[in-house]
């Protein structure tokens, strides 16, 4: 008998057929492969062109929307420091006040037409303040952030906050908050500049005349629970308070920005901008409270002075420089726009950046009611040995068209002193100080450091030339003849 094969004769057909399996197979998965790779890039690309390009647009004024926290009786006055830095038609926001001032103009007057518009806030009777001594409009103030995000303004990324006597400094406080991402949340300000101040409240509060920023994510949650939130802070004494009371119950915490001022102080604030932080001037407050920062001026006209040398070059305001003369020992402090200093003698620059104490505390009769935040040193009890300071008298552009700025200071004060006129500052009538034009981009402002000066070559014995220069950078920035 004949045994049959074991293998039929369809086998090596039915391996062919496998094989083609495999390799259909294998082909299919490698075209799947290309073909999501290609529409993950196309994804990838479409989302460029996307909404979410246009939030990698550079920060600017028209993203930010303003809430300006007034009253009908401090109105009238305060508007004047509003329209200081307020750009009608460029800027957007509003006022907020208990109820419309007597005689308030109307919506064609000049004085309204540069000056944001007013809004009367809603009425806050429902909400309990207990603070015994207080005033409860701190809860009609805490709601202009609610009242402000409610206005329903497209396009923002930053909700900022201030009082009526605040004055900003809007190009430094774009550029400020251009550093920070506006889709996450933060809450952007400072303290008090007195040490009780912060104890009593919070170190970590920001106090609303500085002025402070809330990016739009944060405030729209904060909007919705901020009534509700309100209910359980009757105890609080003012609107910052709390304010800083409800973010804090959504996780966040203040991210401090030296540029905003509270200026809880008195009198001459001289010695506060001569040594400026090394950051954007951002802000000024209680400007009531305190001298005009230009002698012979009012305060407006001075404030006005000191935003005339911003529109020329806001990010270096008050930005502060020391050189030294080695032929008269002389050391020169520049704070630019605003003034310079020139001494005697030689002082070293840890001591030279220091605060001097020009000014009074907020409040007497605390043991740390001159307790500050900040390195200070005295004031010369002497006139005659203090520096001899030359305060900004205008700024133009560089005949050279490159950015260059030269700015002029000329001393405003006369003191009665006898010197050497050979030897001593007191013999200058002027000084020019010659820069570029400073432009800050986000690594400089998460990484700031000083510029450094040199004395230059004088025309008479009278002025005194000044070039500012990136430290390290050898090549100067001569005055034209």
């Amino acid at each position: 008998m004949q045994l049959l094969p074991l293998l039929s004769p369809k086998t090596p057909n039915s391996s062919s057929r496998l094989i083609n399996f495999i390799l259909i197979s294998s082909s299919l998965c490698v075209i799947y492969l290309f073909l999501s790779l290609v529409l993950l890039h196309t994804s990838n690309m479409v989302s460029l062109t996307s909404p979410r390009a246009v939030s990698s647009e550079p920060t600017s004024i028209d993203h930010v929307v303003f809430g300006i926290a007034s009253n009908g009786n401090s109105w009238p006055k305060r508007k004047e420091y509003v329209k200081l830095w307020w750009t009608p038609n460029r800027m957007r926001g509003c006022v907020f006040l208990d109820n419309m001032p007597p005689n308030a103009a109307p919506d064609n007057d000049s004085d309204s037409s540069c000056l944001p518009p007013i809004r009367v806030s809603e009425n806050t009777t429902r909400f309990r303040y207990t603070y015994r001594g207080g005033l409860r409009s701190a809860i009609r103030v805490a709601r202009v952030v609610s009242e402000t995000v409610a206005l329903n303004h497209s396009d923002v990324r930053w909700f900022v906050f201030g009082d009526d006597d605040t004055v900003f400094f809007a190009e430094n406080l774009v550029k400020t908050l251009s550093k920070y991402d506006h889709e996450l949340w933060h809450y952007i300000g400072t303290n008090s500049e007195i040490v009780v101040q912060n104890m009593f409240f919070s170190f970590d509060m920001a106090f609303g005349g500085a002025g402070f920023a809330i990016s739009y994510p944060l405030a729209k949650v904060l909007a919705k629970v901020f009534d509700s939130c309100l209910e359980r802070y009757p105890h609080l004494y003012g609107s910052d308070g709390r304010v800083h009371a409800c973010i804090a119950e959504l996780g966040i915490g203040l991210t401090h920005e030296p540029g905003f001022h509270q200026m809880d102080v008195r009198g001459n604030i001289f010695g506060l901008l001569a040594a400026h932080p090394n950051t954007p001037l951002i802000s000024l407050h209680h400007l009531d409270h305190t001298d005009p920062i230009f002698p012979n001026m009012t305060t407006t006209n001075a404030l006005n002075h000191l935003l005339q040398a911003s529109k020329l070059d806001p990010h270096r305001l008050l930005q502060q420089t020391v050189c030294y003369d080695r032929w008269f020992s002389w050391t020169v402090s520049v704070s630019w726009g605003y003034a310079v200093q020139v001494f005697a003698t030689n002082v070293f620059l840890p001591d030279m950046i220091r605060t001097e104490q020009t000014f009074g505390p907020w409040k007497r009769g605390h043991a740390l009611a001159e307790s500050f935040r900040f390195d200070t040193r005295a004031r010369h009890p002497d006139p005659c040995r203090r520096p001899v300071v030359f305060y900004f008298d205008g700024a133009s552009w560089g005949g050279d068209g490159v950015g260059v700025v030269e700015s002029r200071y000329r001393r405003m004060t006369v003191e009665n002193c006898s010197f050497d006129a050979s030897t001593s500052p007191r013999k200058l009538e002027e000084v020019r100080v010659v820069s570029r034009k400073l432009e800050l981009g986000v690594k400089q402002l998460q990484a700031p450091r000083r510029q450094c000066c040199d004395l230059l070559p004088s025309t008479a014995g009278k002025v005194m030339e000044i070039a500012i220069r990136e430290c390290g950078e050898e090549e100067l920035i001569y005055m034209h003849p």
